[in-house]
């Protein structure tokens, strides 16, 4: 069993393994035709089920073959111009190559002594960020597996740095469209359940800031404490992004720590169109940001940043057999000094070998380009009269209603957009996402995928008419 170790003795069979494994996966992706096959549970458990994991196949070629029939043949594949569902974009090849190489060494990103130059890399990769957001030379953070991490470091700092010995007096105010996980990191915080304020939003799915102030008043006349503002720089329902130069001067005014969620909408840093959609992120105290969303990356990638370095430290924690306390005097760099987690992938490699091969220039363009497409998405629904579109976009979001010409009842138009998006993901032809509008049921197109057109959404369309009119007809049809 040692031959299958990775080292000096088995390079040439980890080359062959590793070419033949890469070989299959672009094979299928020349082959997809279709962003899923339309195989269900019911199809696909049984045969997963019946595999012996005690039992192995001893042969590399035999277990991709088994893999090709319970994984590679019904992936979802993201690549394909007619995935419109979640915020799951496709990937560019460097960080693919990114991610080869550090799955091979396995570098830990805790330790200096386990990670060495990925120390460095991954360090100069926040300093990059931070530059990009604009926090300043006293600026820090470090990679994270994703949003929801991220963000809950953040309000961990901000808890942290609130003027208050009661946890029960905390208040975290986010717009009622924010994250899930605001609540959910406030609940892994301790906070009671009222804690997180839920401010309404406009028209276009912003914070509305007048709602903002007067709950902050009522928090301060309370004798409260306002702990953080999270604001957001693309919401995962609507891409919109909250006014952030006044929630700033808000957050100025009361004290209170500014946190900006832009998950998604970090992909305006390397924006040459669009930046200033994001202005005012500068003045936050914390930042999340996604690579893995808008910088086409591969999952995980996403970091949280702070404007002031120092306060990185309520994440600290020394042990002596991993980064005791001399090794800051000694100026050994420990990244798990400022980390939620313990051993950590080396995921920025992905990122710096993007920024290398293409620039940020080279992501920016991308971006802008799901930008561009949204915005005539919105027109093609605009202009379509069997579609209600809920807000022209801020960044590559849509999210729209199928409103049949001869029914009124919501409950039934409810009903018939939940079935044309399980038909049309049964079939395998796209794949879109679903949410709520005041109650209702909508469809959502997310654009992360510079190869769809405007063709591949009208398509599309058509598509989600022909289910709903379907199930509608079958309605009246049962009905009589």
């Amino acid at each position: 069993m040692r031959s299958h170790l990775l080292n000096d003795t088995t390079a040439e069979s980890y080359r062959r393994s590793v070419t033949e494994g890469i070989e299959r996966v672009a094979a299928k992706l020349a082959t997809t035709t279709r962003p899923f096959t339309g195989v269900t549970v019911d199809a696909l458990s049984p045969r997963i089920e019946e595999i012996d994991l005690d039992k192995p196949l001893l042969d590399t070629a035999a277990v991709l073959d088994e893999l090709e029939e319970v994984y590679l043949r019904d992936a979802v594949y993201f690549h394909h111009p007619r995935y419109l569902a979640h915020l799951n974009c496709p990937v560019v090849i460097p960080a693919v190559v990114g991610e080869a190489i550090l799955s091979a060494v396995n570098s830990s990103l805790d330790t200096w002594d386990q990670s060495a130059g990925g120390t460095l890399i991954e360090r100069k990769l926040i300093d990059w960020t931070t530059a990009r957001i604009g926090l300043g030379d006293n600026a820090d953070g470090v990679f994270t597996s994703g949003g929801t991490q991220s963000n809950l470091q953040a309000l961990l700092l901000a808890r942290e740095e609130a003027k208050t010995d009661s946890f029960a007096k905390l208040r975290i105010f986010a717009s009622e469209v924010s994250h899930f996980s605001v609540k959910k990191s406030a609940k892994l915080l301790g906070l009671d359940q009222d804690s997180v304020v839920s401010i309404p939003v406009d028209h276009d799915k912003r914070m509305q800031t007048v709602a903002l102030a007067r709950e902050l008043e009522r928090c301060e006349r309370d004798g409260l404490v306002p702990m953080a503002v999270v604001a957001t720089a693309g919401t995962t329902d609507f891409g919109s992004i909250d006014p952030l130069p006044e929630i700033a001067e808000l957050c100025e005014q009361f004290d209170t720590w500014m946190h900006v969620d832009a998950a998604y909408g970090c992909g305006l840093l390397a924006s040459l169109k669009y930046r200033g959609r994001v202005d005012g992120i500068e003045r936050a105290d914390s930042v999340t940001v996604d690579y893995h969303k808008s910088f086409f990356q591969p999952v995980s990638s996403s970091a949280v940043l702070v404007r002031d370095a120092s306060t990185l430290r309520h994440a600290t924690y020394h042990a002596e057999y991993l980064n005791p306390k001399r090794m800051v005097t000694e100026r050994i760099p420990n990244q798990v000094d400022k980390s939620l987690q313990t051993t950590r992938r080396f995921d920025a490699l992905k990122l710096w070998m993007t920024l290398r091969v293409m620039g940020a220039d080279g992501i920016g363009r991308l971006f802008d380009e799901v930008c561009d497409l949204a915005a005539e998405g919105w027109k093609v629904l605009a202009a379509d009269p069997r579609y209600d579109v809920v807000v022209e976009p801020s960044l590559s979001t849509l999210v729209f209603r199928y409103i049949p010409s001869s029914v009124t009842d919501p409950a039934e138009i409810d009903r018939a957009n939940l079935y044309a998006r399980k038909a049309l993901f049964a079939s395998g032809d796209a794949v879109v996402a679903g949410t709520k509008v005041q109650g209702r049921h909508y469809l959502k197109f997310t654009l992360l995928n510079p190869e769809t057109t405007v063709e591949d959404m009208s398509v599309v369309l058509d598509l989600i008419a022909g289910h709903a009119e379907q199930y509608l007809g079958e309605s009246l049809d049962r009905a009589s």
